[in-house]
């Protein structure tokens, strides 16, 4: 599993052997089957995961009881609470399994000793944090910006395989409706 780790970091920035060494050492491989809950609401986020095989969600439940689904995520790609998880304050969010997956995952103190004794791995926190805050950006202005059709039609056009594994609720909520609006705009789609 590393070597999709090592490829996915090598593709813009070098590590010399010794880095290799510790990012192998510091990214513990674990599986999980769907629907695990891998970091819970109301707790400091314990790992930043990097996605080989699955895929994840990040969700909150409003006031209603209602789980609002904020973020996806597919392989490869690294996944957490992002700010909680490196301010170490507790989240409102849960990560959770959408299908069986495959993760590497690092402590924040693992990953603060990684970034401390190399300035490759400093410089690739660094582009996958930018890499985040402009994702993050990007998805509030869309929501803003394009209609709910717009959003499906983006989202597939980006992820196409998303539809075969993830859940429509949890695709609708993603994309700010409801299941049944979904339905709707794919049914017209197809038609």
């Amino acid at each position: 599993m590393h070597d999709k780790l090592l490829l996915y970091m090598g593709s813009d920035f070098h590590f010399n052997s010794h880095e290799i060494e510790m990012i192998q050492q510091y990214f513990e491989p674990v599986g999980y089957s769907k629907n695990t809950l891998l970091e819970e609401a109301g707790k400091i986020p314990g790992h930043l995961y990097y996605i080989v095989s699955g895929y994840l969600r990040l969700f909150y439940m409003d006031d209603k009881g209602n789980e609002v689904t904020t973020h996806i995520n597919c392989p490869p790609g690294f996944f957490t609470s992002y700010t909680h998880f490196i301010s170490q304050t507790r989240s409102e969010d849960n990560v959770e399994c959408i299908t069986d997956c495959n993760l590497l995952r690092i402590t924040k103190e693992n990953l603060d000793k990684l970034i401390s004794s190399s300035q490759s791995m400093k410089d690739f926190s660094i582009s996958v944090f930018q890499k985040s805050i402009a994702y993050h950006e990007n998805r509030s202005k869309e929501l803003s910006v394009l209609n709910a059709e717009q959003r499906y039609l983006k989202l597939i056009e980006n992820y196409p395989d998303i539809i075969q594994n993830v859940p429509i609720q949890h695709i609708a909520s993603f994309l700010g409706m409801k299941p049944e609006s979904l339905s709707r705009i794919r049914k017209k789609i197809i038609n």
